[in-house]
This record gives structure tokens, sequence and C-alpha cells, in this order.
């Protein structure tokens, strides 16, 4: 590539001088001295070899060698203006965020970690936009993949290759029925008929209505690796397309759920959902950030990954225990 010698201040004083027709009037409109202006039009003549204005006194008038530059030297002065302007609108870019978050996540974590993240906004931008997509972990998933989503909040593990994933928060899982549904005592347990809590079987449980998520769902995904290993199969089942469907249908006695804490623990407190007591283990899963390999590190997208990382330290990374 050869080496340029013009710049582009020369080629914008050369246009402001035809414009003005004179230096004293150039001078003014650029902010610079005259003799600043004229000697930058002499430079540019030198490094051109050829005269470009005809002077008439204090006037300076394009000659056919100025017609023929301006407007040159004028588009390659507009595509200078519009790389500036595409990497003013990439620095507002900058400031703004594309979320993902799986479903539990996305209805009872996001909002409030939201609003520590634009509290904790020192200087946001005047442009700041932020877009929120909601869907099951496969859909985050995929969308951070694409470079659609800057980055994701899901409930289970990554399974793309293209995909960076950091453990963010625990969440524990819980079994739950309406709590006018009768418990069925092991009678293994020996401490069952004494217990405050009844428990309720592995053969009941195999028997019960099972409330799921679809496939593709990060519960779902928990809650296979959790219970088909005790359950081996639902014998009979109801899949429902969002963990707020299957808490109401629970709470209408419709079957036995297992979700997350974030989703039961209003209907818990008011007594519309009841944990049911299993010789099942206590059952968490880890939830994690994630981003793409290739992703450019936004000042945003800093920002927000370092308050959810706070986010997570002051709830300890662990949900609470039932």
């Amino acid at each position: 590539m050869p080496v340029l010698h013009l710049t582009l201040r020369q080629l914008q004083i050369f246009a402001a001088v035809a414009g003005c027709g004179s230096t004293t009037a150039a001078s003014t409109q650029l902010a610079l001295s005259q003799s600043a202006t004229s000697s930058a039009i002499n430079e540019l003549e030198r490094l051109l070899s050829q005269s470009l204005f005809d002077r008439s006194g204090k006037r300076l008038l394009l000659n056919n060698n100025g017609r023929d530059l301006l407007p040159r030297a004028q588009a390659v002065l507009d595509a200078a203006i519009t790389i500036e302007q595409s990497a003013q609108d990439g620095l507002a870019q900058a400031h703004s965020l594309r979320i993902g978050a799986s479903t539990t996540i996305g209805n009872y974590v996001l909002p409030s970690l939201l609003r520590q993240f634009l509290q904790q906004s020192a200087a946001p931008s005047s442009t700041w936009q932020s877009h929120v997509l909601i869907g099951n972990t496969e859909v985050v998933c995929e969308a951070v993949a694409a470079f659609e989503l800057d980055v994701g909040l899901i409930e289970g593990p990554a399974h793309l290759p293209t995909l960076s994933m950091t453990p963010w928060l625990q969440d524990e899982l819980l079994l739950v029925s309406a709590t006018h549904t009768p418990r069925e005592i092991d009678p293994q347990d020996a401490n069952a008929q004494t217990a405050e809590v009844s428990t309720v079987s592995l053969d009941a449980l195999r028997e019960r209505v099972w409330l799921l998520r679809e496939q593709g769902s990060g519960t779902r995904e928990s809650t296979d690796q959790l219970l088909l290993p005790y359950l081996h199969a639902y014998q009979r089942s109801m899949v429902l397309g969002s963990s707020e469907a299957i808490k109401l249908a629970a709470a209408e006695g419709l079957g036995v759920a297992c979700l997350s804490h974030w989703v039961v623990a209003d209907f818990i407190a008011t007594g519309r959902l009841q944990v049911v007591a299993s010789p099942l283990p206590s059952m968490r899963r880890q939830c994690y950030l994630v981003v793409h390999r290739d992703k450019s590190n936004t000042p945003a997208l800093r920002h927000f990954v370092a308050q959810a990382n706070l986010y997570a330290t002051a709830r300890g990374a662990l949900a609470p225990s039932y």
C-alpha cells in the first residue's frame, strides 16, 4: 500500500477555503489562524504539484484543478464523517445490552438483578438500551451462540462448544403438591408414623401424575437428571410450557411438580402448596452465566457480569433450604 501524504485536515481546509473564497473566512470557520490556513493550502498545492486557486486580491477562486479536486475531496470528507458517526454509534451500542434468561431466572431473579445493575451504573448513557429475551435454556443458548444475545443466564449447563460457561447461582428444586393432596406413608420409614411431616414413598411417587416442563428447558433437564435415577420413568405426566403454569396446576391438585424454590416460595408461604417429603436426596442445580467465546467484551457487558457476580456473592450463591 502506498504511503499517503495528504491529510484529512488539509482536504477539510481546502473545502472550507473553496466554500468561503478566502483564507480569512475559512480560518474563522475552522477556528484556525489565517497563517495556518494559508500554510495548509500551500502545502496541499505543493504535494499535488499544481495550483488549486486563482488569486484575485484577497479572494481565492477555484481554478480547473481545484474544481476537479473539490468533489473528490468532499467525498473523502463525507466518508470520514460516516466512519466517525459509526464509531459513535458503536460506542452507544457498547452501553447497551441484549440479555437472555431462562424462564425461571428471567421471571424471578433477573428483575432484581437488573435493578441492582442500573443502580450501580454511575453514568448511564442517554442512548442506553436493553433488550431481554426470556425463553428456555436451549433457546437462550442458541441465541447467544448466534450473537443475537450478549449474555445469557441459564438454569442448566450449555451444550454448545462456542459458549463460555461460568457457574453462577445455585438453585434448590422442591417437590410440591396441593396442600389438600393426601400423603402416602413410606412403610420402610420407621419414623414416618410419628413424623410431623409424613414421607411419600418412591412407589407412591411413581404412581403420581408428574407436571413437567418441555424438553429443552433447564428445569426439565435438571428434573430428569435428579428424579429418573429413582423413578426410572414418569408413568403418568402432563407437560406444560412454563413453570408458572405448572405451579398453578399443582396448586389445583393436578399432580406433583419439581420446581425451583424461586417459583414456589410464595405459594408455600400462603399454604397453597406443600413441600412433599420423600426419600429423595436434596436436589440442587447449578445456574450459569454464558457468553460466546468470541464475544467482544463491551463496557456494558463487563459491568453486567461484575454485578451478576456480586449479586450471587451477596446471596451466598446458594438457594435457601426449606
